[in-house]
């Protein structure tokens, strides 16, 4: 099966009450991690690239990297995505080079010059047969190089959403309603103590999500920010000479709630990175004479792969769905 573009996954997401998981992918592990799962489990699948990943991995390596995953895991739907597109250039360098799906992410900007970049973007994907995710609120936090500093998110406003997706043409939209990049989503001070002393974050805005989505039937909508970092490994990690105090995430059952409405894409990309740095440090600190990759990412891999299996089956519940 070739790469292909999200459109039919969403059609079949939205109708099925699951969402399918878009995993950021930086090196051949976590490429082999991700789809090795959802090959086993006959998930659809999305591999996302950021602008971050292009420069660290190179554009090439990447693709390549995906195109043998495609020719590994023949019987499941892969899409190739770029993630948080912030210019035209950006998202056109991308649709030339073999991606089946982008997004433009002009959120930071105001109403109208959202509309008009993501309009010129549109315009030059579908003439090639590649389809446009955009953004209309913003998230807090820290992903790559998105940055959005405390206080400065803003939710989706739901009377603003038809008329975008009228003007721009996209043909999916990521909406803000309190999920955020990065590790650390939330300061202290936003969340709640459970009796186990774990912080809680506050609650996602499903009346925001609602109400989008019934001014946007049949519309397909994305939720970013939405790892839910894991406390196992963030123990993981601080037990093995790491560093990470009050990381908390999105919790799982909201992310579930999500994908049973209109959410059919959710992305997930802090729990890949500390279910890998979790499980080399833990290596390390077991066989400090080791010095082989192989040895150390081994690991690594299995738990990206474990981790991923483990969303499709209790919160995206994509499995079977390829």
């Amino acid at each position: 099966m070739a790469l292909v573009t999200t459109t039919e996954m969403f059609k079949k997401a939205y109708n099925g009450g699951y969402a399918v998981g878009a995993f950021n992918v930086n090196n051949m592990e976590i490429v082999q991690g991700i789809t090795e799962a959802a090959g086993e489990l006959k998930s659809p699948v999305i591999l996302q690239v950021s602008k971050g990943a292009r420069a660290y991995a190179n554009h090439t390596y990447l693709v390549k990297l995906v195109e043998a995953a495609i020719i590994e895991n023949p019987e499941i739907p892969i899409a190739l995505h770029l993630d948080h597109g912030d210019t035209f250039e950006l998202c056109k360098n991308c649709i030339d080079g073999g991606f089946t799906s982008v997004m433009i992410d002009a959120s930071s900007k105001s109403f109208e010059d959202n509309i008009a970049l993501t309009r010129q973007v549109v315009e030059y994907a579908h003439t090639h047969g590649v389809v446009v995710e955009a953004e209309l609120g913003t998230l807090e936090g820290v992903e790559d190089e998105v940055v959005v500093e405390a206080g400065q998110a803003s939710y989706t406003r739901p009377e603003e959403v038809e008329e975008f997706v009228t003007r721009t043409g996209c043909d999916s939209l990521a909406i803000a309603i309190g999920t955020s990049h990065g590790a650390y989503k939330f300061r202290p001070e936003q969340c709640t103590r459970n009796e186990e002393g774990i912080l809680v974050p506050p609650p996602l805005r499903f009346d925001v999500l609602e109400e989008v989505s019934r001014r946007l039937p049949g519309f397909p909508i994305v939720l970013h920010g939405s790892s839910s970092v894991p406390q196992e490994f963030v123990k993981m990690v601080n037990t093995y000479g790491g560093n990470m105090p009050d990381a908390v995430g999105i919790p799982e059952s909201q992310l579930r709630h999500a994908a049973e409405l209109s959410v059919c894409k959710i992305n997930i990309d802090s729990d890949i990175r500390l279910a890998m740095t979790g499980n080399i440090r833990k290596y390390f600190a077991e066989h400090p004479d080791h010095f082989d990759p192989r040895q150390y990412l081994k690991p690594a891999r299995q738990a990206v792969k474990d981790m991923v299996a483990h969303k499709i089956l209790n919160v995206l519940g994509s499995a079977g769905k390829a």
